[in-house]
């Protein structure tokens, strides 16, 4: 099994149609979906994020950072929400994905979460991070 992190993203699309659905609606669809995915034991996480206008953007470009209201850009480029699934592989992930009830114009990327045992184990800050991760039952 791996960890697959499902990144939903917004478009000028998806948030048009997302305020024609009314939220008791949108609600119960993710609910249903959600639990679609607690019952097969493959959700680790999933978070939706706040309006990105109640957010801030700090920016390296830079020498030093500057931070600004949000939202940065352009609304394609808005990341809403995550789930984090323990999966077999891509394609499972991918899966779940085409299942979740989003709007027209959403889009989802997936990206695969690395394990901590992939990483050099003689390093330190990796060898830290193990006693933090068993410390707080993430291993």
């Amino acid at each position: 099994m791996a960890k697959y992190m499902l990144i939903m993203r917004a478009t000028d699309e998806s948030i048009a149609n997302f305020m024609s659905v009314g939220f008791a609606e949108i609600l119960d669809q993710m609910g249903k979906f959600n639990d679609e995915l607690i019952q097969a034991g493959v959700l680790l996480a999933a978070e939706g994020l706040d309006d990105p206008n109640t957010g801030v953007v700090v920016d390296f470009t830079g020498e030093t950072p500057v931070v600004t209201d949000g939202p940065y850009g352009e609304t394609k480029e808005l990341f809403n929400g995550y789930y984090i699934l323990d999966v077999a592989s891509i394609q499972e992930a991918v899966e779940w994905a085409k299942r979740a009830p989003l709007t027209a114009g959403s889009k989802t990327e997936i990206r695969r979460v690395p394990s901590i045992d992939e990483f050099p184990q003689d390093n330190v800050w990796i060898q830290k991070e193990r006693v933090w991760r068993e410390q707080t039952g993430q291993l």
